[in-house]
């Protein structure tokens, strides 16, 4: 069973223009993404972007990347349109801008998509002490009992009108699996739903287009870099794990 995963990585960012090039650590942060994802076995690395900037970076380092239009409305829709022209079973999104993410936990996810080939895939984990729960920054996910979303939100979610202390929020943790039929589903609709547009999180638009969303459980202390203010956070954790390493 074919698996390519594909970062999806676009210079014009509204929030952080440049992102995928601000370096961590002294490396381009797309390119920390790559290498994490190079380190799994038996997997095809992409990189998907409308930018010439970034796919001289990615080629003079040795991967590969598909242009794709500047018109694409999300991420997901940048990996859809580079999946026409990659053959794969299963097709792996993982966000450009999460330079700690850990490499098992995208074998998670690929293994989840294998168990479970009907239900789009989509990793999540407890909010750490950390980061700041209150953030609309931070996708915060409600899960079922079976494991499958419920919602998914910049708010506050689930919310009380009682006064509980200590509730555990979760969140979203951007590694997406895909097989081609969900990404010609979710591309073919030009624009935005309404949910997705209020909120700004792609994957709502699964639920307008009756998809179920299995969501799986990782042990992630990563961080996504949404903001400058980020790079200190992501830069901290990486030189955490450097330590760990060498001890």
């Amino acid at each position: 069973m074919t698996t390519s995963i594909i970062i999806p990585a676009r210079y014009g960012s509204s929030r952080y223009r440049g992102k995928p090039l601000v370096k961590i650590l002294g490396r381009e942060m797309v390119l920390r993404v790559a290498d994490i994802c190079k380190k799994i076995k038996n997997v095809k690395v992409f990189i998907a972007t409308d930018s010439k900037k970034i796919a001289n970076v990615v080629e003079k380092n040795g991967y590969e990347y598909i242009f794709t239009s500047s018109a694409c409305l999300t991420g997901t829709d940048r990996v859809a349109e580079a999946s026409k022209k990659i053959r794969s079973k299963i097709y792996v999104n993982v966000q450009g801008d999460e330079p700690t993410i850990d490499p098992s936990d995208i074998i998670k996810v690929i293994n989840a998509k294998k168990k479970f080939p009907n239900h789009v895939i989509c990793g999540y984990d407890k909010v750490h002490d950390f980061e700041k729960a209150e953030s609309l920054n931070l996708p915060k996910v409600v899960v079922n009992s079976k494991g499958e979303l419920i919602y998914i939100s910049r708010a506050l979610v689930p919310g009380t009108k009682k006064k509980i202390q200590n509730i555990q929020y979760h969140k979203q943790v951007c590694i997406y699996a895909f097989n081609k039929k969900q990404l010609e589903k979710f591309y073919s609709n030009k624009k935005k739903r309404e949910t997705e547009s209020i909120e700004d999180i792609e994957i709502l638009r699964f639920f307008d287009l009756g998809e179920k969303i299995k969501m799986i459980k990782l042990n992630s202390n990563s961080v996504a870099v949404d903001e400058i203010s980020d790079v200190k956070k992501a830069e901290k954790i990486l030189k955490k794990n450097y330590k760990k390493i060498k001890t």
